[in-house]
């Protein structure tokens, strides 16, 4: 259930719905403008977003995994809701999102809290709400990054000391995963969790891994995260990377490498590379975002390929296109991601919910939290793309 991704078999032919444009309070989108965000991407934006409180409110703060809900578990595992917690960040760091936007944020950091498990070395985030709320569940090392970044994104947007402490913490659990076996194929890397039934080291526990490391050195200025980060990153370099300038997912212990590119690990790995370039002044680094920008512009070029990847994927690469962009800009990367997001919004969204059915049955939080993020970050002036982690 971790990695769910549908293609959508229904496009149900819509257009921008003129009553959602008409639920943004006019002083807001005046306020937005003034700013230099869209107004349109941040009424689409909300009104993705008021679906996931409307449809897949659990109570106590937390979610469901799907609408209609068909899963045991009366609540999400931390990756889909991690990526819900995103979207109302970013929804929060939308001009004139205001105190509104900020609370709503600040809920869904509390409700994290369900998940953390104090009682481990290093202490982290379960995969499943903890007791008496849960049975709690293993730690991924990937979900505990995300998080991570989203409190960089929280201290970067509000100065908040303990998103940044707590992000610190994450990071001490993302070294203690790192492979320090010198028989293993590749040796080094961070596995992808501490689940016993798999001894994987994927890109997305690395790449994702190297980003707070370089977070926290560019906050910090402790050499100690700057080195994790250079490690993490070289290593997916070395080991990930194929001939086609993209990267594969993961390699097991018998050296098996699992050769699906996945957007999202191309988004990482690009990303960690921008911040790299301005931890170190390496062009080596900014040069080699630029690779793989240029690489995976040209592979997830179709609505169909995107499609296979699922709107949660798809927004990490996007986000970290910005993030590249607002280092070195180039206009191809918000304007793929314009497309992408006026695609779904006129073909796999149900105006009459908001929701977005990518595949038949249910609708996914992951996917719903992915669209709603990139919505929300078209939003946002370029003048703020170095807030974003």
């Amino acid at each position: 259930m971790r990695r769910k991704i549908g293609i959508s078999t229904r496009l149900a032919a819509g257009v921008l719905a003129v009553a959602v444009l008409g639920s943004l309070n006019m002083t807001t989108a005046s306020a937005g403008e003034a700013a230099g965000t869209d107004p349109t991407a941040a009424a689409r934006a909300r009104a993705s977003y008021d679906a996931i409180n409307k449809y897949f409110d659990a109570g106590k703060g937390l979610l469901l995994e799907e609408y209609p809900n068909h899963q045991s578990n009366p609540y999400s595992y931390v990756w889909p809701y991690s990526q819900a917690a995103i979207a109302a960040e970013n929804l929060a760091g939308v001009p004139g999102a205001g105190r509104k936007g900020s609370a709503e944020a600040d809920r869904r950091l509390a409700a994290y809290e369900f998940y953390w498990n104090s009682g481990t070395t290093p202490t982290g985030y379960d995969s499943y709400v903890r007791p008496p709320n849960g049975q709690g569940g293993d730690k991924f090392y990937d979900d505990n990054e995300w998080i991570g970044l989203n409190l960089i994104q929280r201290f970067k947007r509000t100065g908040d000391r303990a998103a940044l402490a707590r992000a610190k913490e994450i990071f001490a659990l993302v070294v203690h995963g790192w492979d320090t076996d010198p028989t293993h194929p590749c040796a080094g890397g961070v596995y992808w969790t501490q689940a016993p039934w798999s001894q994987d080291r994927n890109t997305v526990s690395n790449g994702p891994g190297a980003e707070l490391g370089a977070h926290l050195y560019l906050l910090t200025r402790d050499k100690s995260y700057l080195t994790w980060a250079q490690r993490m990153y070289q290593w997916a370099q070395d080991c990930m990377l194929a001939p086609n300038g993209l990267y594969w997912d993961h390699i097991d212990l018998a050296g098996n490498i699992e050769k699906t590119q996945w957007s999202y690990n191309q988004g990482v790995m690009l990303g960690a590379g921008v911040l790299l370039f301005k931890a170190t002044g390496n062009l080596r680094y900014l040069r080699e975002a630029k690779s793989v920008a240029n690489a995976s512009l040209a592979f997830y070029n179709t609505p169909e390929i995107l499609a296979k990847n699922g709107a949660a994927f798809n927004s990490i690469w996007f986000k970290n296109l910005l993030i590249l962009d607002s280092v070195a800009p180039d206009p191809r990367y918000r304007k793929a991601m314009q497309s992408y997001a006026d695609y779904n919004w006129n073909t796999t969204r149900d105006p009459a919910t908001n929701l977005y059915k990518f595949r038949e049955g249910s609708v996914e939080l992951l996917q719903q939290s992915g669209i709603t993020q990139i919505h929300a970050l078209l939003a946002w002036p370029r003048s703020q793309y170095h807030l974003l982690a």
